[in-house]
Parts: C-alpha cells; structure tokens; sequence
C-alpha cells in the first residue's frame, strides 16, 4: 500500500481551506491543515512535509515571508511550495516568491484539476525521493560488496532530482526529453494532449513540432533550447501552440539540462503548461477593467456637462440644481448597477424619481413593468427629474391641492409616457427656454431619437413623451477600448467667412450641449448635434460643413465610416472618447483625440490653434 504523504494547506480563512481540503480528497494524501503561519511552523517542525500551499495574503506574516522561514531550515530546503494568489501577481512579485523558494503559482479561482495535478506531481516526487532516500541508506550499509550498485542508484537519485527540480519549477502538466543528438525528442501524454495529436500517429521530430507552433513564437523557442544546450539555467517563455484542428493554445514551457560528471550538457528536459484559461481570463478582467473605465469618464462627462451648463439665480439654488441632477443620475446608476448594467425597471426608475413628493395621494404612477437600456434609463431619469423639480418650483407639487399623473404604455413601436399635472397654480408658456426644458429635449429627442410635446395648459402642464422601442432596447457597440488619450495635432483656424459650421456628432445629450455652447462661445455654427451614425452618414455626405467633431461610440454604429467619408471630402475632423487613444483605428494615428470629461480649454486649443480635425467617443 502507498504511504500517505503529509501536504500542508496553509490560509486564515477557513472556508478556502475547506474547499482545498475537498479538491485534494481526491489524492488520498495526509491534507493538514493551519490557519495561520505561527500553526503552519509548528507543524513542520514536527513533520516532514511533501508540499506546501500558502496563501500569499494574511494577517500575521504574508505567504513571502512565511516560505522565507521554511527555506531557512536545512530540512525544507527542497521542499515544493506553491502559492495561491487572489490577486494579479506581478513580474517582480513572482520572481520574488521564486527567491523565497515557490515552485508556482495557483491563480483564484483555483481551477481544481490543475490543483490537483500539481499536488499529485509534487506528492510522487516527494515519495520517490524518500524511497530513493531509503535505498541510499541501505546501500550505504553495504558499500563495500555493493560499490556498483550503490553507483547506479546514486546516479538515478541525481537523475531524479534534476526532474524533480524541473517539476517544481513548471507545474508539470506534460513533460518532453531530449537526448543531445538525437532528432527525436520524447513526449509524454500530457504533452500530446496539450498539442492536440495522437500519440500513435505523431513522432515529436523537430520538423514536425514546428508545425505546431505559431511562426512568431518558433524563433524564441529554438533560442530558449540552444542557451539550455550551452549550459544555461532553467529557461520559461511563453508561447502559442497550434493545434492541426485550427485551435490556438496559449503555452508556458519551462526547460533545464542535465550535465554528466565533466559538466557537458547530455539531456535537455521540460514540461509545458497550458494557461489558455489563465490569459482569457485575465484578458476578460481587462476589457472589464477599461468598460469600467469608460463608464466612470463618460459619467463624468455629463456631470461636467451638468456644471458648465447649470444657471442660477444664486450660489444657493445653484447648488440645489446640480446636486438635484446629479443624484438623479445617481439613482439611475445604482438601479443599473444591481442588474450588472442589463437594463433598469421603469417603474422603479420612476418611483425612485417621484419619492420625495409621494405624499398622500398627491403622485399617481400607472404603467407595466419595461425594462430599459442603460442609455434610455439615463436620458429618463434626466427628464423625469426636471419634470419633478418643475413642478415642484412652480406647478402642481408647488401647492396643497396640485396633483401629478404619470403613466405609460408600450406601443407596437414606441414607449409614450404621459405627464398631467392638475389642481396647481395657473401656468404659462415660458418665455425663454430654460436649461430644464433643454434638458428634456435634448434627453428625449436627441440621445433617445424620440419625441417631447408639451401642453403649457393654464389648469397644468401636460407633457408627452413618445421613444422608438428599437432605441429604448438596442444594446450600445462599443468599439474597443484603449488607454489614456492624448491631444494629436489640432484644427485649422478655419478661414472661412463668417462662423465656420461645424458637424457635431455625440450621442450623450447633455455631453452635446456642452461642446455646442463651448464651439458658438468660440465663434462656430453647430450643425447638429446628430446622435445616430446613420443621420450622421447622410450629413457626411451632402452636408454643408467646415469641420466635424466626431464622438467614437454611437448607439446605432461605428463612427469610422464617417470620418472616411469626411477624409475623402478633405474635411478636417476631431474624434472623441470616454476610452484610451489607442482604441482607435491605426489609419488614424494622426486625427487629434480628445478624451472625456473634455476640457473647455483643449477644445478650444484643437480648434483654433493648427492644423487638422477629429473628433471620436
């Protein structure tokens, strides 16, 4: 019967020790378990130990420093270490867990075959070596009718040692041999595996290994094996495999000499580690990373717009304003935030609205339940809040007796929402536009394509609003996502007379009206602002224009093909962005970008100080 090896799992929460404990079951090893460095020491000095996971945060000491004390005794110099990490580990925080003496690295979420597989490895090799240990010490009682013997054995515990080294640096998940000399190498079942061959038909010649490796990776590997034939430590790089099935695999290979007595290299031996996973992994928490990223600047672009565009009568009722939109925002953000960005409830995003007036009966709210596109939801909760605050200021939510109604209902095309305000004080048409009512159209026809008509009835307002269902439902395509945007060259001073007409296309309405105000401050007409990639199509065409500032993410399409359309016109543009300047196209390194929130200042600078426009977002 195979002797249980003792495997220590070392971690100050009890819940990811348990689920250690039940991946490994599985071995049929002693899995012991402590919770804390001070426990894991006590242990080891008491028991001899096949491998060590520690968990690279805790409390007391952190896992570098625990693997530090562990080295320094003689017993455990070679004994396997492997962290776990619930965090992104760095280059040099990996080569500094290397020189404390790790093996590897276990990433969380710990994928349990893969756990298992290198426990297991390490377990045997741990066993194996002890074994060999044992026979050493047999045969030394006996050296002098066993000299021979004693040579061979001592041969195959070196030779055992220099894979068991290989092993613990790899995490061997399919290993391969090559004898110096020879055209053919030997590979394993895992290695076969990982390179998606079989066995019985494949020779792992180099000509054919080649084949399965991607043409810009074959170079390095050759130079990785010709440094470990001359005499080089352990080598790792990574690298594609391709598969004959087409199938791409993203590889670690790991490779080490063997020397004979006279220091010439005999063997080069390796192991190969799929982490296919581990980079699609870490390439979707990126794109997470930027959407974020995206998010949060284009956010800040309609708070910014918010700021700019927000007029007041005093610092007071200045304040009230932007704080009253900005927490509309808020409850919009929170409500598509719970649903991970799927979409927000309408009568939810209502109800959240109108709450501060719902006393009594004086808020009446009918509608089903819609669920809208983050985009929509937004735009909305704009409306509604200016919608509310009016009323509240000088309509029916200003009085004891006034009373609002709300409803809504889905057409086969359209969402119409109803506004009836009753029983308040007499009303009359505004006389001016007011930054609220700008708000509410640029909200609803603008960023949503849909309609706003108001009744300025002396008995209440009465407000509809109609928005295309294809609109309110339809996901946003985002076109990549980059880092941080820099200014690239400027616009011409434009030398036409009179005000020079520019296109503006950006489909976040407050956004629009802030470049809007910002480019008639500077001495430009606005044509626009056009938030659909189609409308903005029709207008690159035939469009009567000097310039065009172009924003990169629009609702209904990319907006690459218009700025093609304005190149061949000659017509300069700008791009802008909430993402990074690398996400946009190469073909146009040399357009300026302007990254959101956008400073009023480098709008201006691209416009009037040099030479060319674009604009994207």
């Amino acid at each position: 019967m195979t002797e249980k090896v003792n495997v220590l799992l070392v971690d100050d929460q009890p819940e990811k020790l348990l689920a250690y404990e039940i991946i490994l079951a599985d071995l049929k090893e002693n899995l012991v378990k402590a919770s804390s460095a001070r426990e894991a020491l006590t242990f080891l000095l008491k028991n001899d130990v096949a491998v060590v996971l520690i968990d690279v945060c805790m409390p007391e000491l952190d896992g570098f420093q625990l693997a530090q004390m562990i080295r320094e005794h003689p017993r455990f110099q070679k004994t396997a270490i492997i962290f776990i990490s619930a965090i992104q580990v760095t280059e040099v925080d990996r080569l500094r867990g290397y020189e404390m003496g790790a093996v590897d690295y276990v990433p969380v979420p710990v994928i349990p075959a893969l756990l298992r597989a290198k426990v297991r490895i390490f377990a045997e090799l741990f066993r194996k070596t002890r074994e060999l240990e044992q026979v050493n010490v047999k045969l030394e009682r006996r050296v002098a009718e066993r000299t021979a013997e004693l040579e061979a054995s001592n041969a195959r515990l070196v030779q055992s040692e220099q894979g068991r080294s290989l092993a613990l640096a790899a995490g061997q998940m399919g290993s391969w041999e090559w004898e110096v000399g020879n055209k053919e190498l030997k590979w394993d079942e895992g290695q076969h595996r990982i390179f998606g061959v079989d066995p019985e038909h494949f020779r792992p010649v180099l000509d054919n290994i080649r084949d399965l490796v991607h043409p810009e990776d074959w170079a390095s590997l050759q130079q990785i094996i010709e440094r470990v034939s001359k005499g080089a430590f352990t080598q790792q790089i990574e690298f594609r495999a391709q598969r004959p099935n087409g199938e791409t695999r993203w590889c670690t290979g790991t490779a080490a000499a063997s020397v004979d007595p006279a220091g010439r290299v005999m063997r080069i031996s390796g192991v190969t580690i799929d982490i296919t996973d581990r980079k699609e992994a870490e390439e979707r928490q990126n794109l997470l990373a930027r959407e974020v990223d995206h998010r949060a600047r284009n956010a800040l672009a309609v708070i910014q717009s918010i700021i700019r565009l927000t007029r007041a009568k005093s610092v007071q009722d200045y304040v009230a304003a932007i704080e009253g939109r900005i927490k509309a925002l808020a409850r919009a953000h929170t409500l598509l935030s719970d649903s991970r960005w799927e979409g927000a409830d309408l009568a939810t995003l209502v109800g959240e609205e109108l709450d501060p007036y719902r006393s009594g009966d004086k808020v009446t709210i009918v509608g089903p339940g819609i669920s809208l596109h983050p985009s929509t939801a937004q735009g909305l909760a704009l409306a509604l809040h200016e919608l509310a605050t009016n009323a509240a200021k000088h309509g029916a939510l200003s009085s004891a007796s006034g009373k609002v109604r709300l409803s809504w209902e889905l057409r086969p095309d359209v969402l119409a929402l109803h506004w009836v305000e009753t029983g308040g004080p007499s009303i009359a048409r505004p006389a001016a536009k007011s930054f609220g009512l700008r708000v509410i159209r640029a909200s609803i026809e603008q960023q949503l394509n849909g309609e706003a008509a108001f009744d300025w009835d002396p008995n209440g307002l009465r407000c509809n609003f109609s928005i295309p269902c294809r609109d309110m439902m339809k996901p946003r395509e985002f076109s990549g996502a980059p880092n941080v945007a820099q200014l690239h060259g400027s616009v011409n001073g434009l030398k036409v007379a009179g005000k020079p007409r520019v296109l503006l296309v950006e489909d976040e309405a407050l956004v629009a009206m802030m470049i809007q105000e910002s480019l008639a401050d500077f001495g430009y007409q606005v044509v626009g602002p056009i938030c659909t990639a189609s409308e903005a199509m029709a207008k690159a065409k035939d469009g009567h224009f000097e310039a065009a500032v172009l924003d990169i993410n629009l609702g209904d399409g990319a907006v690459y093909p218009i700025a093609d359309i304005l190149a061949a016109r000659g017509v300069p543009f700008v791009f802008v962005t909430g993402y990074d300047a690398s996400s946009v196209e190469a073909r146009f390194h040399d357009i300026p970008i302007l990254q959101k929130p956008i400073e009023r200042e480098m709008l201006k600078k691209v416009f009037v100080v040099a030479a060319k426009v674009s604009v994207a977002g």
